[in-house]
């Protein structure tokens, strides 16, 4: 059984915009946390968004990044990602997020389905260093839906959810 904790909440109202550390969050199933950008439609890549995929309505409500895989990046190429700079929302700690694809796992009370792999893209790479993109390659996160909302804290256990 997978099971971690939430270590780092962020959430940023714009695309590109200032990122602000939360101590905790409310999520809506299936549109995401109340206040970031993309519960709004303001994020970069939302539907709105010139650079979205509009035929993908999966696994934009939440995004996971691992503390470790942050740290790893660090320690092996020796680019530091300062928190939330990596701009997905929750920063986990052990529970490994690729094993959550296809997956429901509780964060708190909240449900949630693991979707797919939150793969580093160019525009984090401006937002944070150059080297970035490839050092977090198959370990850049995790998207998902939530099914079922509530509120979500720092401290909180994740644990997948057996069928």
């Amino acid at each position: 059984m997978i099971k971690g904790s939430v270590e780092l909440i962020h959430t940023a109202s714009q695309g590109a915009g200032k990122i602000t550390q939360m101590e905790e969050i409310v999520v809506i199933a299936g549109r995401g946390i109340e206040g970031d950008r993309y519960y709004e439609g303001n994020g970069t890549f939302s539907k709105s968004n010139r650079y979205a995929d509009k035929s993908s309505t999966d696994g934009r409500d939440l995004t996971l990044i691992e503390a470790e895989a942050v740290e790893a990046v660090f320690k092996e190429q020796h680019i530091e990602i300062e928190p939330g700079t990596h701009r997905r929302n929750i920063t986990t700690r052990g529970v490994a997020l690729n094993d959550l694809v296809g997956k429901k796992f509780r964060i708190g009370g909240v449900i949630c389905k693991g979707i797919c792999l939150c793969t580093p893209c160019r525009h984090m790479e401006a937002l944070t260093s150059k080297g970035v993109m490839e050092a977090l390659e198959n370990r850049g996160g995790l998207r998902a839906d939530i099914l079922e909302g509530g509120v979500i804290k720092v401290g909180e256990e994740i644990e997948e959810i057996v069928e």
